[in-house]
């Protein structure tokens, strides 16, 4: 049974693992097993309600096999991006530059840098096995993450962005970066992208220029890629669009790739979610629904079918209820797959 869960330190070796063979780079699931291990520790403590993390919660969710006890998957939520910190991307515009004399006017794009996504919930650290792309896992571990929003709303934002990667050479480098960041900060790409995951992100307000910068003097390659996902991110960038984001103004201030945004009580999995009291039974015969507890630190969530009815219960098989640690009475949340 798949069960998208909280991170403990014991899924460490797991976590570490998809990190480092994930087809496309996530900089908020650092390849350090000394910062993962700290992920997993302020994820913890931010379940646990650390009051010396009021606005700077973060929380890692894996998915796991419940038969083999195997990670495969992570899905983390930052309550507010930035952490306290800026929250930088570029937002796409345009100026007009126009001269009455040669009755001539074009209009530039531009890209100015900006940090008024600070503070706004983020979607984070989302990686999976390649081979699960294509299953119902996929959408459980993405969807897992919005049910647990809902059920702790006081501690999150009432929009929620997205930074998904964007595009990338074979060889790991990023056409975007290449044309632009790297003349001001004077690095490779995956430094760049390493230092944002595990270091003081001031580093990109010191270094990278306050001005607008013109789309234009940039090369054809960085062009094309403004706005545009990795291949490995595409699945995930369409089931994000399925559940109500849009791409907006901004991108990713590395690579270029979009920032997806969307109103939290807009979301599908929010608007079609239902609330139903546990009856426990023997097999369900039901359509088929993604289904999570209530709790907090003991956050449950798992795909099972369930005999729901138009009542407020709903029988739920006694090995799945056991699953989502669940017992007669209790309350449950449940969207259909």
């Amino acid at each position: 049974m798949w069960i998208v869960r909280p991170a403990r330190h014991e899924d460490l070796a797991g976590i570490e693992k998809l990190a480092t063979g994930h087809g496309a780079r996530v900089s908020t699931l650092p390849q350090s097993r000394d910062k993962l291990s700290e992920k997993i520790d302020h994820s913890i403590r931010s379940l646990a309600g650390d009051p010396s993390l009021a606005d700077r919660q973060r929380f890692l969710f894996v998915l796991e096999d419940s038969d083999t006890g195997t990670i495969h998957g992570t899905a983390g939520i930052d309550a507010r991006a930035g952490n306290g910190q800026p929250f930088y991307n570029y937002r796409r515009d345009e100026l007009i530059h126009a001269s009455h004399e040669l009755d001539v006017s074009k209009t530039a794009a531009v890209l100015y840098p900006t940090h008024e996504l600070t503070g706004k919930t983020l979607l984070c650290s989302f990686t999976i096995d390649a081979s699960l792309r294509k299953t119902e896992a996929f959408e459980l571990l993405s969807r897992a993450r919005l049910l647990f929003i809902d059920r702790h709303r006081e501690q999150f934002s009432d929009m929620l962005v997205v930074e998904i990667q964007g595009m990338q050479t074979e060889e790991g480098n990023a056409p975007f970066w290449d044309s632009l960041g790297r003349h001001f900060f004077h690095m490779d790409f995956a430094t760049a992208d390493y230092y944002s995951g595990v270091k003081s992100k001031t580093f990109i307000a010191e270094l990278m220029p306050p001005h607008p910068i013109y789309v234009t003097l940039l090369s054809e390659a960085a062009q094309s890629a403004i706005g545009e996902p990795h291949d490995a991110a595409a699945r995930t960038c369409q089931l994000l669009e399925r559940e109500g984001f849009r791409t907006g103004k901004h991108i990713d201030i590395f690579d270029g790739g979009p920032v997806l945004e969307a109103t939290t009580d807009a979301l599908n999995t929010i608007t079609s979610r239902r609330y139903k009291t546990v009856r426990r039974g023997e097999g369900s015969r039901g359509l088929r629904y993604i289904v999570a507890n209530g709790d907090s630190e003991g956050f449950r969530c798992a795909l099972t079918n369930v005999s729901d009815g138009l009542g407020d219960v709903v029988r739920v098989n006694n090995e799945v209820a056991d699953a989502l640690q669940v017992v007669e009475g209790d309350d449950l949340v449940l969207v259909a797959l």
